[in-house]
């Protein structure tokens, strides 16, 4: 492939960075948790998803103006957004313990948050292998492992709605930590959506 291909391949990595610094982001926030400083962290977590944005509309024109691309229009199309989507569903959840005005974290949560960070550093792993998949020894073991974390984060989810409902706290709190939850989750889908995504590129250009 030319130098011009790789620049697709140096953009998903740039772009699953800024989901690794999000999720680090967010893991520490929650370690360190403070109700008060939560609006300036939101702010720091937004200019992150915004400058994440703008990386991918500067990848959507250079689309539009190549004519050969080194995989499928459609295929980095869908990356690029898949990718996006995972840095969006952690700054939800940042959103989403200030909008429920959260005040503790329960252990769960820390566990969720670093399962959330595990992901995201196997998906930037794979990407740095993408644009050498063809000869990669080590791609694959990436991505089942973003898978194998997924999984992780179903149980963990499952068991941490379990909890939730068997401590006796307010329908409110319950309320409020069910949707966290279902958040959490959901940053563990998006990565396997991008592993899911990297992997079909991978078996139609084998």
């Amino acid at each position: 492939m030319g130098k011009r291909d790789h620049n697709y391949f140096d953009m998903f990595v740039n772009a699953v960075d800024y989901s690794c610094t999000a999720a680090k982001n967010l893991h520490q926030t929650l370690l360190d948790f403070d109700a008060a400083k939560l609006p300036e962290t939101m702010k720091y977590l937004h200019q992150i998803e915004h400058t994440a944005d703008l990386e991918k509309h500067k990848l959507m024109n250079l689309l539009a103006r190549e004519f050969i691309t080194p995989i499928e229009r459609e295929d980095i199309l869908l990356l690029s957004k898949e990718i996006d989507d995972v840095t969006d569903a952690i700054e939800d959840v940042l959103m989403r313990a200030y909008m429920f005005n959260v005040k503790t974290i329960p252990q769960e949560a820390i566990r969720f948050s670093a399962l959330v960070v595990k992901c995201c550093d196997s998906l930037r792993k794979a990407m740095e292998e993408f644009d050498n998949f063809k000869k990669s020894t080590s791609i694959r073991e990436y991505l089942v492992e973003v898978n194998r974390l997924e999984e992780e984060g179903d149980q963990l989810y499952m068991e941490a709605v379990h909890d939730l409902f068997a401590s006796g706290k307010s329908s409110v709190e319950i309320l409020a930590w069910t949707e966290m939850y279902e958040c959490f989750e959901r940053c563990c889908d998006a990565c396997e959506d991008v592993s899911d995504a990297v992997e079909s590129v991978m078996m139609k250009n084998s």
